[in-house]
This record gives C-alpha cells, sequence and structure tokens, in this order.
C-alpha cells in the first residue's frame, strides 16, 4: 500500500487568497507513506511542505526522531522554496536524504538547493542546521533499488533546466510524477518553403521527438497513478506558452490515456487560475462519458489517495 497525499498543487508561485481555497495555493509537495516498512518519502519541496512539517511534527514526532528522504523534480525555485521551513530539519535526530537532479556540472545538489539559506535570503545558514541532511546526485535510471521492496524508475522529462519523472513501484502499487513537461517536439525547420529547411534534419527531428515521447509514454504504462503537468489548455498553450515547459491538459490526458493509466492527477495549476475555472474545467475534462476507465481529476491540497 502506497498512501499519497498532495500538499502543494500549484505552479510558478504560491497564490494564496479567496479565490484558490478549495484547490490550494502551495506550490508542489506531495508525501508518499508506506506503513508496511515504515518509510515516508516526500516529492518536491515547494511552500506546501511547511503545512506537512507541522503535521509530521504533531503527528510523526511525538513517536519518534522524524526520518524522511525529499525527491526533487528539479530545482526551480517554486519546488525548492519551502525546503527553508521544513521544521524536522531543525531538530536534533532528524535524518533527512535529499535527491534529485542538478543541471549544471559544477554546482553540487547541496549548493542548489542550501544555497537560498544564506544570510542574504534566510536568517538561518545551513551549517546551523541540527538535523542530518545528505545530498544524492540523480540521473536518469530505470531500476533503483531503495530498499524495502520500494523500486524507483526515474527519466527525463522536457523542461527548460534537468528535470525527472518518478516512478515508484511497491508490491504492485505504481505512483508516477511528470512535472514540470511538455510534450517534445521537433526543433528544426519543417516547412519546405523556408530558407533554412533541411528535410534530413527535419525528418530525424520528428523521428527523435516521436521517441522520446512514446518512451515518456511507455514510462507511465499501468501506472495506478500518475500526476502529470497540466498547467494549460491547448489553447493557451499554443498562443505563446510553447518552450515553457508546461503541457497542454489536452496532451496530458490523451498520453495518459493510450498509456493504459488508472487514475490521472493534473498538476501544476497556473497561478492565475481560480477554484471556479477548475471547477468548470473539471467539467470539461474529468466528466467522462461513463465508458472511460481512467479517472480523471484536478489534484486538490488535502486530498488522500491509497493505492
Amino acid at each position: 500500500m502506497i498512501q499519497v497525499k498532495f500538499w502543494g498543487v500549484r505552479g510558478s508561485i504560491p497564490c494564496p487568497g479567496p479565490k484558490t481555497m478549495k484547490y490550494g495555493g502551495n506550490t508542489a509537495c506531495i508525501e508518499l507513506r508506506f506503513p508496511e516498512v515504515n518509510r515516508h518519502i516526500i516529492i518536491d519541496a515547494g511552500s506546501g511542505i511547511r503545512d506537512l512539517a507541522n503535521f509530521m511534527l504533531a503527528n510523526d514526532l511525538p513517536k519518534g526522531p522524524i526520518a524522511t528522504e525529499i525527491y526533487l523534480s528539479h530545482t526551480h525555485w517554486d519546488h525548492i522554496m519551502g525546503f527553508p521551513f521544513f521544521v524536522p530539519m531543525y531538530i536534533p535526530g532528524t535524518t533527512i536524504k535529499v535527491f534529485g537532479p542538478v543541471t549544471y556540472e559544477d554546482e553540487p545538489l547541496e549548493a542548489v538547493v542550501g544555497g537560498q539559506m544564506k544570510y542574504r535570503y534566510f536568517p538561518v545558514n545551513m551549517g546551523e542546521l541540527a538535523g542530518k541532511i545528505e545530498y544524492c546526485r540523480l540521473k536518469e535510471d530505470p531500476n533503483i533499488d531503495l530498499g524495502d521492496g520500494i523500486a524507483l524508475s526515474t527519466t527525463i522529462i522536457n523542461h527548460p533546466i534537468t528535470a525527472l519523472g518518478y516512478r515508484f513501484t511497491f508490491r504492485g502499487a505504481v505512483f508516477c510524477t511528470a512535472y514540470d513537461t511538455e510534450p517534445f517536439r521537433n526543433l528544426f525547420v519543417t516547412d519546405p518553403n523556408d530558407p533554412s529547411y533541411d528535410e534530413l534534419m527535419a525528418h530525424e527531428g520528428e523521428e527523435a521527438a516521436g521517441e522520446q515521447n512514446q518512451a515518456l509514454e511507455n514510462f507511465f504504462k499501468g501506472a495506478d497513478l500518475l500526476v502529470h503537468d497540466a498547467q494549460y489548455t491547448r489553447q493557451e498553450y499554443e498562443k505563446g506558452k510553447i518552450g515553457w515547459g508546461h503541457s497542454p491538459i489536452e496532451e496530458a490526458i490523451a498520453t495518459a490515456r493510450r498509456a493504459g493509466v488508472k487514475r490521472l492527477a493534473l498538476f501544476h495549476h497556473d497561478p492565475e487560475r481560480s477554484d471556479d475555472q477548475l471547477d468548470a474545467m473539471t467539467t470539461t475534462y474529468c466528466a467522462g462519458n461513463g465508458t472511460d476507465p481512467m479517472e480523471i481529476f484536478f489534484a486538490r491540497e488535502g486530498q488522500e489517495i491509497i493505492l
């Protein structure tokens, strides 16, 4: 069994206020619990991790020192901004392992994530933390044994900096993420009338993009729950958002359906998206026709799912 809980579902920047109370205004943070083997995993340290920390202090700390693992999809600020407010790392006895990719070879993960904890930005320096923190850089790897029967597969997804999708498997249950990402596309000129058009390059670009999209679809295959980037509608995406590293909702649904995903959580909501708009979009994208085997929903803060 994997217990999944959403603590932050927004993209780009926190957007608290009366118009975002239902779905939540915190940026990305997802909690996984494996109660049968007493393991705890957090995916992304957006602003939602602060509320998760408070919950852990009230419910986990009384049982003994906190031990957790944080997997970062990537290191853009909306996915790491809550890290300095993760209170357990200030408490002696806490052990935290932080995993994630980095884009630049000369910067370790510790420098990227911990760099925001300098006196010019934050009143507490990394060296003053009482908990034990270990940093582990991740790359694309189809077979990582996390112990206790938990397996992890990672894959490169399409974003302006290096980002990873995660696929956790435990006793037959499969949980998968793919955000921040957008469909791979042909980067070469495809218009034969363009002076810079090269037929071979155009063909190879199209083939490469198709292969990468198929590989990502295979990565999702059969997942019990897929959390997928869905920041834009297709109309919004095609009106100036191409190349921003986020997916159209329609593309996320079509890809998940082809992959045989059982539940699809549409995630990383645009900060301008109100509760009323998400409710209306639920009617458009999630109602189904009664015959669709895949459940589709817009992720909501506080939502819990058992796999």
